[in-house]
């Protein structure tokens, strides 16, 4: 046997092996019937490695060609591939969104409906990441959505008040400072709560991009105009956090 043919049979029998410890782990999460605190951990370990893969499938750009390959040609513009690779909060938001739809599908035809076999030739995991892959589009097309709204308000508040961020805007879609300052301990994501209260408080947009550790003023732009959006939905569906 060559020092290939060698190689080659190692990388298959690590596969087998990876497959049948698969299968007796999918045989235990059964017993349950795929809900508990084993299931849970589970789910946790596998969504802590799907976010990681696709954050690096993300950044090299690889994911376009996965989904392409399988029919979703997403034909992403060169500067949506820049901001990929320089936005480490976009490709965590990204890869967080598209696992966390991906996991009950998965749960529900790979193991419910057992369309995972150990004799298919795929691990969990590879299986898992071929069933995200088909999320993703969906997901990046509801991103371009929201690119766009965020673009079009940009432009709205620039018109009025050129090269400066109007705080107005943000108190006057939510009854004014007080009720954002109310309403502060609703926003789920830390980084976010603190650009709003930092905005309040009068700090620039530069200040509160090396405050927030955040990439890039469009970064906080972003996490604003996106808790705008969020803040407005509540009031006009009579949520109030």
């Amino acid at each position: 046997m060559t020092a290939v043919d060698s190689r080659q049979a190692k990388k298959l029998q690590e596969n087998l092996d990876r497959r049948m410890a698969d299968q007796q782990l999918v045989h235990r999460l059964s017993e349950s019937g795929f809900a508990g605190p084993h299931y849970v951990r589970f789910e946790a370990e596998l969504a802590r490695y799907g976010i990681s893969v696709l954050r690096g499938w993300l950044y090299s750009g690889y994911v376009f060609k996965l989904v392409a390959a399988r029919g979703f040609d997403l034909k992403p513009h060169e500067l949506e591939l820049e901001e990929l690779a320089e936005d480490s909060d976009l490709r965590e938001e990204l890869a967080s969104m598209t696992i966390a739809r991906a996991l009950p599908v998965f749960r529900q035809r790979a193991l419910v409906e057992a369309g995972w076999r150990s004799d298919g030739g795929a691990s969990i995991a590879t299986y898992f990441m071929g069933a995200s892959a088909y999320e993703f589009p969906n997901e990046y097309r509801r991103h371009r959505v929201q690119q766009r709204r965020w673009h079009r308000a940009q432009a709205s508040e620039e018109s009025v008040a050129p090269n400066r961020f109007v705080l107005q805007g943000v108190a006057d879609e939510v009854v004014g400072n007080l009720r954002v300052l109310d309403d502060l301990h609703s926003i789920p994501d830390a980084r976010a709560r603190a650009a709003v209260a930092l905005t309040i408080d009068g700090y620039s947009q530069e200040e509160i991009q090396q405050l927030v550790n955040a990439t890039s003023i469009r970064a906080i732009e972003g996490l604003l105009y996106r808790w705008r959006t969020k803040a407005k939905q509540c009031d006009e569906g009579g949520f109030h956090g």
